[in-house]
């Protein structure tokens, strides 16, 4: 059986294809991270994940698990516009910045977790408010701890010491950076039980950046020989000891039988070659050491090649 494509009618309407939304991309301050850079964020932020994990499990003792959606770079102003209005964003200052961190998370997911850590064996429904002074007090010890498993993953990419500053309720009046600075957004699910909620952390990239150093780094070649020496002097190669070649033609191999005597060029009272893949380093003496076959050498040669 065989098929035939027909092409489609010449009156018939074009194929539309969905609108697709424009993106503003200011290229003054690109936004996109490198592939290299990306993953090395990636795997830091994995291994946070499963750190907070398992210290909310200790806090709240109920089984919990923080898995990494994903991690971009953009502005502040773009980051506070894909929040909720109403929200949990724990601000925390970095030593040396004007930009400060943000934990961000529903009010309403924390009250959960502090119902645990009072006791609670069964989760609650609270709406999304502020918090009272003993949940506050409750929220940024849990932030502190988190913090810690922050700079133990992130390590020499987070080099500023963080601490929780202030906590605030509205994302647009939360002021952690000015509009244009650049931040680091890693969205998290936290599933505490049988409730999970999404979160984010927010880090300045002045933090983080310079210890990511350049995607393609330009050498200027002035240290090319100590570089190829650094890399190729711990290269194994093959050393061999053997006679000079000697030509034969094709009727003497088939003709070849035991007993055959082939004489070499190689004089008997001179060294061996020494020699690497071919090449001639030199000459060397056979002899023996420690009940081993071992040669000495006698002579090197520089080759021109």
């Amino acid at each position: 059986m065989s098929s035939t494509l027909v092409p489609p009618p010449r009156d018939a309407a074009p194929v539309s294809l969905p609108a697709q939304e424009p993106v503003l991309y200011d290229f003054r301050r690109p936004t996109t991270l490198s592939r290299e850079h990306a993953r090395t964020l990636e795997l830091a932020f994995e291994t946070f994940a499963r750190q907070w994990g398992t210290q909310l499990t200790a806090r709240v003792r109920v089984m919990s698990q923080v898995t990494l959606e994903s991690v971009t770079m953009q502005t502040y102003d773009d980051y506070i516009a894909r929040l909720p209005a109403t929200t949990a964003m724990v601000l925390c200052s970095l030593d040396g910045l004007n930009a400060r961190a943000v934990f961000q998370f529903p009010a309403s997911g924390a009250l959960n977790w502090v119902s645990h850590i009072l006791g609670s064996h069964h989760p609650v429904d609270v709406p999304e408010r502020k918090f009272t002074r003993i949940e506050q007090t409750l929220v940024r010890n849990l932030v502190t701890e988190t913090l810690e498993d922050l700079h133990y993953s992130l390590g020499g990419l987070l080099k500023s010491a963080v601490t929780v500053d202030t906590i605030h309720y509205n994302a647009q009046f939360a002021q952690a950076a000015t509009k244009m600075d650049l931040m680091l957004a890693a969205t998290f699910t936290i599933q505490v039980g049988d409730r999970s909620v999404l979160a984010t952390v927010a880090v300045p990239g002045d933090a983080i950046l310079p210890q990511l150093g350049e995607e393609n780094p330009i050498d200027t070649g002035e240290h090319a020989a100590e570089l190829l020496n650094e890399h190729i002097a711990q290269v194994p190669m093959e050393l061999a000891l053997s006679v000079s070649d000697a030509q034969v033609t094709p009727e003497q191999i088939l003709n070849m039988s035991v007993g055959d005597v082939l004489r070499l060029p190689h004089p008997s009272h001179r060294p061996l070659n020494l020699t690497v893949d071919g090449q001639r380093l030199g000459t060397a003496a056979a002899g023996s050491h420690a009940g081993r076959i071992a040669a000495v050498v006698v002579s090197t040669e520089e080759s021109t090649l």
